[in-house]
Formats: C-alpha cells, sequence, structure tokens
C-alpha cells in the first residue's frame, strides 16, 4: 500500500520496514499495522488540530504537568505556540501512561516506541491472529461476562491507584482477546487528583462497562463498583490489590446550603481582609 506521510520518517530511518494495511481511522487518529523485522506491530498516527476539537481536550487535560511555566501560560493563553505545546503533550500524555500502565500489570497494548510522533505498539489479535474484536461486538456468556468485568475493575483500580483515569472508557475501547480483555485508546488519559471532573469521569467508565457487560450478566446492573473505589481513593485506602464488593451506601443526608453559604462568605471576608493588608504594607 502507498505509505502515510505520517509514516514514511519511521520508513526512512529503519524503525519499521513495510506498512502492511491500514486498521482504524478515526477522529484523533489513524492506525495501521506495519512489519519492524520479525514483528509485526501497530502504528498510531496522530492527526493534528485541524481535525480536532481543541476545546473538547481541555477538560481531559485539567491538572496535567507541562514541562515549564512558560508552556503553561502559553496553553492557558491558546497561543500558537501553546496549541503546539499541547499538541505535543497530548500525544504524550498516551505514550507515557501506556508505559505506566504496561509496568503496573494493567492489560493495555505493549508499548514498543514513539518516533516521529508516531507511537509504535504491539498488535492485539483473536485466537485466529486475525484483529480482536472490541467488547460490543462480542455476545458473552454470563461466566464470561462476570469475569471480564473482574479483570477490568482490577485494571480500573490499577489504573487509579497510580493517579490516572481513562477518561472515555467504553465497549469501543476495550478489545478481546482469549487471555481476557485489553483497555486501549489513552490519550485523553485523566489526573485523577487535578482535575475537577475526576470522579465523574471515572463513574461515567465504570458504569459504561457495567452497563455493557450487565447484557450478559444482568446481575452487574445493581453494582457501584465506581462509587466504592472513589470513595476508598478520596480515604488514601485503596489499593491495587483492594477487594471490592459493588455495594455503596449513597449519602441521602440533605445538603446544608447555608453552612456552604456562610463558609464561602467567611472566606472572601478573609480575602478582603488579606487583601487591604497588603495595600497597607505597600503605601507604608
Amino acid at each position: 500500500m502507498k505509505i502515510p506521510n505520517g509514516l514514511q520518517p519511521l520508513i526512512d530511518d529503519g524503525v519499521i520496514d513495510a506498512v502492511l494495511r491500514p486498521l482504524k481511522s478515526g477522529k484523533e487518529a489513524s492506525v495501521y499495522v506495519v512489519r519492524s523485522g520479525s514483528q509485526t506491530l501497530c502504528a498510531k498516527v496522530y492527526k493534528n488540530m485541524a481535525h480536532r476539537s481543541f476545546q473538547a481536550r481541555v477538560q481531559y487535560q485539567e491538572g496535567r504537568k507541562f514541562r515549564g511555566s512558560r508552556q503553561s501560560r502559553a496553553i492557558a493563553k491558546a497561543t500558537k505556540f501553546g496549541r503546539r505545546e499541547q499538541e505535543a503533550e497530548w500525544k504524550n500524555a498516551e505514550v507515557d501512561a501506556l508505559y505506566r500502565l504496561a509496568a503496573a500489570g494493567v492489560r493495555v497494548p505493549q508499548p514498543r516506541g514513539f518516533f516521529h510522533g508516531v507511537l509504535l505498539m504491539e498488535l492485539i489479535v483473536d485466537e485466529h491472529g486475525d484483529n480482536a474484536p472490541r467488547l460490543g461486538e462480542v455476545e458473552l456468556a454470563p461466566e464470561r461476562a462476570l469475569a471480564f468485568h473482574v479483570e477490568l475493575m482490577r485494571d480500573v483500580v490499577r489504573m487509579l491507584c497510580l493517579g490516572l483515569i481513562h477518561g472515555d472508557l467504553s465497549e469501543y475501547n476495550v478489545l478481546v482477546t482469549p487471555a481476557g480483555p485489553i483497555i486501549i485508546d489513552l490519550p485523553q488519559v485523566v489526573s485523577a487528583a487535578g482535575n475537577n471532573a475526576a470522579r465523574a469521569m471515572l463513574l461515567r467508565d465504570v458504569h459504561n462497562i457495567r452497563d455493557c457487560l450487565a447484557r450478559g450478566a444482568p446481575q452487574l446492573s445493581a453494582t457501584h463498583f465506581g462509587e466504592e473505589m472513589w470513595a476508598l481513593y478520596e480515604q488514601g485506602q485503596l489499593q491495587p490489590g483492594s477487594v471490592l464488593t459493588g455495594q455503596f451506601m449513597f449519602d441521602e443526608h440533605a445538603a446544608d446550603v447555608q453552612s456552604v453559604m456562610m463558609s464561602i462568605e467567611d472566606a472572601r471576608q478573609e480575602a478582603i481582609i488579606r487583601q487591604q493588608g497588603r495595600a497597607e504594607a505597600e503605601a507604608a
């Protein structure tokens, strides 16, 4: 096949020997099957920002650390340089996450390197050597659906223990192999401690998987693993081997709005006093 522009530098440098076929193309990237020596791998070529929503990524990148204050300011102001930096960070986030998750035992494609903005990784196949199907494309018997749920919740917990949340986990981002489910597509990975929407994204991820697997094992519909693991995470008690039950006691007490408003007003008054103090000190 004709070599895509994004893969030509890898051919020129001898990183890969041939492009065999396209695997999939989405809004974020195009993925190709390539040959590197005796290995058959995936090559993920990220699309430039003209093809993707710049604003849609802001919610995911909140809380991520950038290289320096100059980069952070440029990104906040959405300058041309800032957009280039944010583009590079978007790509690097998936690469870094894959290496960290693979080292922690999370079932993800094994990364094989990052060259010229292209991510090389393990090709995930089924028992016949064909492209592995997505979770939403297969019918699972109840026992297998339950087993997949155990494995995926284990991996979500291991991710959370590293301070990471997938952010877009669903039946379309899990591949089915004879050895079990494998999580893919991580450029939007979320900082659990630094992102204000982290809890909501974790619950969405967990509920997406629960609802998908409940088609094979309906008893999963009544579980609340996401709420349980987040509560343990907030308390500093979540461990990679934590045993979860899926049971969660929701707080049904009415919110004390008046107390919250009083706390906000107290904080506002303290800020005013501090500001006045600084002004008086500067005047003196």
